[in-house]
């Protein structure tokens, strides 16, 4: 049974051709064409209905007031009487007003939010740093919007571009592995809107960073490896056009220099490093006719994937190879026999980024250090510790 759309008739409705694939019919009782992928008008109008929202015009119109009268009393101004504001406040309640805050914000030409983009949610590391950054944001009244660019340069552009067109107060920013251009970034310097970048850096843009330190960790890690009798240690590196990547290779090399281990350059590799990448680096370094006895990872992820790829093929770990990794993500304690590795202060990376970017954002004149480089700590289990060492 077909019921017309508009009077709801059910008598004198008859078919009326197709309209882009779907059949009209026509209610002579009122003479209107419809099909079935039509609303009933009531239920329409009531959605229109619904969705209207309640402005400062609908309060002042039941009030019998002026708009400036309503906005000012919202707003707590001097100039209105304790009743008429208490009048303007039970309306509101009434009419379940909300105020649009988006729209204060701009005349106000602040938006209280800040933005971050993190190259991935895989890892950890980034979403500790965020809960961090998270905290001090909430606590002095600021909201935080979060994207991810998913270690692609194009994606942080366009992340860049979003954060912009929603008129963020300031931006935290850790790179992808595939940024080498910073155009993008050096528009928020130009329109004055405070960077702070994070973890993966650049030095071609002058805005406070914060990171921890990379060269002196892994100098640790790697002279770890070596007091605990390894001597033939592979890095596996990240690209090396991140400074972090440029960090932990330096200091990788100082510890082997330093204990004078000969540095092969075929065991040291540099690249992206998706879990498929360490395992065709890993498959390389364990298939050499003269294996390396040791490596150091540039994180935990690709440490892990040489741990299993090294019980596949019966290397014994720690006896026959010495892994060490960097970040201390959850799973390195649980993989057997654990794996050593560099933790990361990554709360406080999240704290500290937030409160530069407040300060930035409350003071332009304000003078902030170039660079916070904060302590890490070398964790060791029985991935890097051979019996009798």
């Amino acid at each position: 049974m077909i019921k017309c759309v508009k009077c709801g008739q059910v008598d004198n409705i008859m078919k009326a051709g197709y309209v882009r694939g779907k059949q009209r019919y026509l209610c002579k009782t009122c003479n209107y064409y419809f099909t079935h992928a039509e609303k009933d008008l009531s239920v329409l109008t009531a959605m229109k209905r619904k969705r209207h929202q309640t402005t400062i015009i609908d309060i002042a119109k039941s009030l019998g007031v002026s708009n400036s009268t309503v906005s000012r009393a919202l707003h707590g101004h001097a100039d209105i009487s304790p009743e008429t504001r208490q009048a303007v406040l039970d309306k509101a309640l009434q009419l379940d007003y909300q105020p649009n805050q988006l729209a204060y914000n701009l005349v106000k030409s602040k938006t209280n939010t800040i933005g971050m983009i993190v190259p991935e949610f895989h890892n950890p590391f980034f979403p500790n740093v965020i809960i961090g950054a998270h905290e001090v944001l909430t606590n002095a009244g600021y909201n935080l919007t979060i994207m991810q660019s998913n270690e692609s340069y194009q994606v942080e552009i366009s992340n860049t571009k979003a954060m912009l067109a929603n008129r963020i107060d300031g931006l935290l920013i850790s790179l992808t592995q595939e940024t080498n251009n910073f155009d993008h970034l050096s528009v928020f310097e130009k329109r004055g809107i405070p960077l702070v970048l994070f973890n993966r850096v650049c030095e071609q843009i002058n805005v406070p960073k914060v990171v921890v330190n990379d060269f002196e960790a892994s100098f640790l890690a790697v002279e770890h490896l070596i007091l605990n009798g390894y001597e033939r240690i592979a890095h596996l590196g990240g690209p090396l056009n991140l400074l972090v990547s440029q960090e932990r290779l330096r200091g990788y090399r100082a510890a082997m220099e330093k204990h004078g281990k000969a540095i092969e350059d075929h065991m040291i590799i540099q690249g992206m490093l998706t879990q498929q990448k360490a395992r065709i680096y890993g498959q390389y370094l364990l298939d050499l006719a003269n294996r390396p006895d040791a490596i150091f990872a540039v994180n935990d992820s690709a440490a892990i994937e040489i741990m299993l790829m090294a019980k596949e093929k019966g290397i014994s770990i720690p006896d026959e190879l010495g892994v060490v990794g960097f970040s201390d993500n959850p799973e390195s304690a649980y993989i057997g026999p654990g794996l050593t590795t560099v933790r990361q202060p990554t709360y406080e990376i999240g704290r500290t980024t937030a409160d530069w970017i407040l300060q930035l954002v409350d003071d332009e004149d304000v003078i902030l250090p170039e660079k916070r480089v904060l302590n890490t700590e070398l964790i060791v289990r029985g991935s890097s510790q051979r019996c009798g060492n």
